[in-house]
Protein backbone atom coordinates (compact mmCIF):
# COMPACT_ATOMS: atom_id res chain seq x y z
CA UNK A 1 0.00 0.00 0.00
CA UNK A 2 1.28 3.65 -0.95
CA UNK A 3 1.21 6.28 1.77
CA UNK A 4 1.85 9.83 1.12
CA UNK A 5 3.58 11.32 3.94
CA UNK A 6 3.08 15.66 3.95
CA UNK A 7 4.87 18.04 5.60
CA UNK A 8 5.48 22.05 5.93
CA UNK A 9 2.52 22.94 7.42
CA UNK A 10 2.33 25.57 10.42
CA UNK A 11 1.44 28.55 12.15
CA UNK A 12 2.72 31.78 10.18
CA UNK A 13 1.18 35.04 9.77
CA UNK A 14 -0.60 36.65 7.57
CA UNK A 15 1.42 37.55 4.32
CA UNK A 16 4.01 35.26 5.01
CA UNK A 17 5.30 31.85 3.30
CA UNK A 18 5.28 28.32 3.72
CA UNK A 19 6.30 25.21 1.65
CA UNK A 20 4.68 22.21 1.61
CA UNK A 21 5.78 18.74 0.64
CA UNK A 22 4.19 15.29 0.07
CA UNK A 23 6.31 11.69 -0.79
CA UNK A 24 5.01 8.99 -1.78
CA UNK A 25 6.53 5.98 0.61
CA UNK A 26 7.85 3.95 -1.36
CA UNK A 27 8.77 3.95 -5.34
CA UNK A 28 5.57 3.81 -7.37
CA UNK A 29 5.57 4.65 -11.26
CA UNK A 30 2.60 5.90 -13.37
CA UNK A 31 1.41 8.53 -11.23
CA UNK A 32 -0.79 10.92 -13.32
CA UNK A 33 -1.69 14.54 -11.67
CA UNK A 34 -0.46 15.46 -8.07
CA UNK A 35 -2.55 18.00 -6.60
CA UNK A 36 -3.36 19.74 -3.00
CA UNK A 37 -6.25 20.23 -2.09
CA UNK A 38 -7.63 21.82 1.35
CA UNK A 39 -11.06 21.64 4.40
CA UNK A 40 -11.88 23.48 6.71
CA UNK A 41 -14.20 21.91 9.50
CA UNK A 42 -17.99 22.15 8.26
CA UNK A 43 -17.18 22.31 4.16
CA UNK A 44 -16.66 20.31 1.57
CA UNK A 45 -12.49 19.73 0.46
CA UNK A 46 -11.85 21.94 -2.26
CA UNK A 47 -9.36 21.75 -4.62
CA UNK A 48 -6.28 24.32 -4.54
CA UNK A 49 -3.86 23.20 -7.54
CA UNK A 50 -2.87 20.34 -9.57
CA UNK A 51 0.19 19.77 -11.54
CA UNK A 52 -0.14 16.55 -14.51
CA UNK A 53 2.36 14.86 -15.40
CA UNK A 54 3.34 16.41 -18.36
CA UNK A 55 3.80 19.94 -16.23
CA UNK A 56 0.78 21.75 -16.92
CA UNK A 57 -1.11 23.17 -13.65
CA UNK A 58 -4.00 24.03 -12.76
CA UNK A 59 -5.02 26.40 -9.43
CA UNK A 60 -8.04 27.72 -7.40
CA UNK A 61 -8.78 31.30 -8.44
CA UNK A 62 -7.98 32.22 -4.87
CA UNK A 63 -4.48 31.16 -4.95
CA UNK A 64 -3.46 32.08 -8.21
CA UNK A 65 -0.72 34.40 -7.97
CA UNK A 66 0.34 33.44 -5.10
CA UNK A 67 0.71 29.35 -4.37
CA UNK A 68 3.07 27.96 -6.57
CA UNK A 69 2.46 23.89 -7.62
CA UNK A 70 5.63 21.62 -8.67
CA UNK A 71 6.65 18.48 -8.77
CA UNK A 72 9.63 16.12 -8.77
CA UNK A 73 9.13 13.16 -10.78
CA UNK A 74 12.31 11.18 -9.60
CA UNK A 75 11.22 11.49 -5.87
CA UNK A 76 7.85 11.06 -6.50
CA UNK A 77 7.13 14.42 -4.69
CA UNK A 78 4.91 17.38 -4.79
CA UNK A 79 5.08 20.75 -3.70
CA UNK A 80 3.09 23.57 -2.81
CA UNK A 81 4.89 27.06 -2.30
CA UNK A 82 2.57 29.27 -0.19
CA UNK A 83 3.31 33.18 -0.27
CA UNK A 84 1.33 35.79 0.31
CA UNK A 85 -1.03 34.08 2.62
CA UNK A 86 -3.96 35.48 4.37
CA UNK A 87 -6.43 34.12 7.23
CA UNK A 88 -8.71 32.63 4.60
CA UNK A 89 -5.95 30.30 3.48
CA UNK A 90 -6.15 28.69 6.92
CA UNK A 91 -7.19 25.13 6.53
CA UNK A 92 -6.20 21.43 6.38
CA UNK A 93 -3.70 20.55 3.82
CA UNK A 94 -4.34 17.03 1.72
CA UNK A 95 -2.22 16.27 -1.36
CA UNK A 96 -3.40 14.02 -4.24
CA UNK A 97 -1.94 11.36 -6.30
CA UNK A 98 -3.66 9.87 -9.54
CA UNK A 99 -2.25 6.82 -10.73
CA UNK A 100 -2.57 6.35 -15.06
CA UNK A 101 -4.88 3.45 -14.31
CA UNK A 102 -7.31 5.72 -12.22
CA UNK A 103 -6.81 4.48 -8.26
CA UNK A 104 -6.19 7.54 -6.05
CA UNK A 105 -4.36 8.09 -3.08
CA UNK A 106 -4.25 10.99 -0.37
CA UNK A 107 -2.11 12.36 2.33
CA UNK A 108 -3.25 12.34 5.77
CA UNK A 109 -3.07 16.32 5.81
CA UNK A 110 -1.19 18.69 7.23
CA UNK A 111 -2.48 21.67 9.09
CA UNK A 112 -1.84 25.53 8.02
CA UNK A 113 -3.17 28.42 10.31
CA UNK A 114 -2.69 31.78 9.37
CA UNK A 115 -3.38 34.60 11.84
CA UNK A 116 -4.01 37.66 10.88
Amino acid sequence: QVQLVESGGGLVQAGGSLRLSCAASRSIFGINTMGWYRQTPGKQRELVATIASGGSTNYADSVKGRFTISRDNAKKTVYLQMNSLVPEDTALYYCKFVMDWGTTYWGQGTQVTVSS
